[in-house]
C-alpha cells in the first residue's frame, strides 16, 4: 500500500486542456473518489495515475516515488474497467491469474492467489467456467479478483457499476467497500454517480472542466458545499436554487431573500460582511429542508408527484422556479393542488449569483 500525491497535473488533446493545474494528496489505504459531469476529466485523471496517459506538466508519486515516467506495468497500480475487459477464451481462474503468468509467477503461487482471490469474492464454484457463462454482476468480480491476485499498492476504479443493472449496483458497491475495508489498499474510484461516491468513499474529489472544485469527506461536501456548482453536483434529488436579492429585514438585525417574484425566503445568519443587502444570490436549500407549514409558507404549486416508498419526492413551482421537497412522511398530494412550502432558514445556504462561491 502506499499514497498517491498528484502535483500540478496538466493534460490537453488536440489543443483541448483536459487537466489544468490538479494537486491532490491521497492518503495511504484511503478510498476516494473522483466525481464530475462528463468531460470534466476524472477518467483522464485515473488514465495518467495508471499510466496509460503522460501528463504535459506536472507529477505523480506513489508513496515516496515518482512514477510520471515509468511504464505502466512498472507502477505496481491495478485498474478495474468499466466493460470487464476478460479474455473470453480463458476461464475465470486463468483470467484471475493471467498478469501474474506474464510476469513469470511461479504457478504455485498463482494457484494460491487464485484460490486467495476466489474465496474473497466468492468466485470459487465459478473458476472452471468461462466469461460467457457469467453475469454481469460475475464478471464485475472477476475483473476485481484479477486486481486482487497482483497485490498492487493501489487500486484504480473506471466507472466499474455503470453496466450493471439498479439492484446490482447497489449489492456491488456494498461489497466493493467491504472489500477495500478487508484489503486496505488505497483505491481512486471514478463514477459520474455521486451517490455511489458519497456512500463508498472517505473522500470525494469534485471535478469540473478539468480542475478540482472542492475536495472533503462526503457530508462536509454536501453540509459544506463551497460553491453553487458543488451544491448542485452533490445530493440526490439535488439542492435547489432560487436566483434572488440579499435584504435586511425591516425588524431585528435577521435579513430574507427577496426572489425576483417578490417571494420572501428566510435567510440564514451570514457571519461578519459575508455580503452586503442588495447582493444578488442564489437561494439553496436541499429538498428534505422544505416543510408545509401553513402559517408561515409560501403558496406552491405540485408539478409532480413521485413516491418512492420511503420518501415522497414533489415537483413544485415556486416563486417562478421548479424546484423539488422531500418529504418523509407519506402526503396525498396530486398535480395542480396549491400547497404551503416552507425552506429551514437554519438549514439554507446562500451564493454569489456572479461567481458561485460561497457567502458566510
Amino acid at each position: 500500500m502506499a499514497s498517491i500525491t498528484l502535483r500540478k497535473l496538466h493534460k490537453t488533446f488536440d489543443g483541448t486542456p483536459i487537466i489544468r493545474g490538479v494537486d491532490i494528496d491521497i492518503r495511504d489505504g484511503e478510498f476516494v473518489a473522483l466525481v464530475g459531469p462528463s468531460g470534466c476529466g476524472k477518467s483522464t485523471l485515473l488514465r495518467l495515475i495508471a499510466g496509460l496517459e503522460t501528463p504535459d506538466q506536472g507529477e505523480i508519486s506513489l508513496g515516496r516515488h515518482r512514477i510520471d515516467d515509468v511504464a505502466p506495468r512498472d507502477r505496481d497500480v491495478a485498474m478495474v474497467f468499466q466493460n470487464y475487459a476478460l479474455y473470453p477464451h480463458m476461464t475465470v481462474a486463468d483470467n484471475l491469474g493471467f498478469g501474474l503468468k506474464l510476469r513469470g509467477t511461479p504457478r504455485a503461487d498463482i494457484d494460491r492467489r487464485v484460490r486467495e482471490a476466489a474465496d474473497i469474492l466468492g468466485l470459487g464454484e465459478l473458476l472452471q467456467r468461462h466469461p460467457r457463462a457469467l453475469s454481469g454482476g460475475q464478471r464485475q468480480r472477476v475483473a476485481m479478483g484479477r486486481a486482487i491476485v497482483r497485490q498492487p499498492q493501489a487500486f484504480l476504479f473506471d466507472e466499474p457499476l455503470s453496466n450493471l443493472d439498479a439492484k446490482l449496483r447497489v449489492q456491488m458497491r456494498t461489497e466493493i467497500r467491504a472489500l477495500h475495508q478487508r484489503l486496505a489498499t488505497t483505491t481512486v474510484y471514478v463514477t459520474h454517480d455521486q451517490v455511489e461516491a458519497m456512500t463508498m468513499a472517505d473522500r470525494i474529489v469534485v471535478l469540473k472542466d478539468g480542475k478540482v472544485e472542492q475536495q472533503g469527506a462526503p457530508l462536509e461536501l454536501y453540509d459544506r458545499p463551497r460553491n453553487a456548482f458543488v451544491a448542485g453536483f452533490i445530493g440526490s434529488p439535488a439542492m435547489n436554487l432560487i436566483p434572488g436579492r440579499l435584504q435586511r429585514d425591516e425588524r431585528g438585525g435577521g435579513s430574507h431573500v427577496l426572489t425576483d417574484d417578490g417571494l420572501r425566503l428566510p435567510a440564514p445568519l451570514l457571519a461578519g460582511n459575508a455580503a452586503t443587502h442588495g447582493t444578488r444570490v442564489l437561494y439553496g436549500t436541499r429538498p428534505e429542508h422544505f416543510s408545509l407549514d401553513a402559517a408561515r409558507g409560501s403558496s406552491a404549486e405540485v408539478i409532480v408527484v413521485e413516491p418512492t416508498g420511503s420518501e415522497t419526492h414533489v415537483a413544485l413551482r415556486l416563486a417562478g422556479q421548479q424546484v423539488i421537497a422531500a418529504f418523509r412522511e407519506r402526503v396525498s398530494l396530486r398535480p395542480g393542488d396549491r400547497v404551503p412550502l416552507w425552506p429551514q432558514a437554519a438549514q439554507a445556504h446562500l451564493f454569489d449569483a456572479a461567481g458561485g462561491h460561497r457567502l458566510g
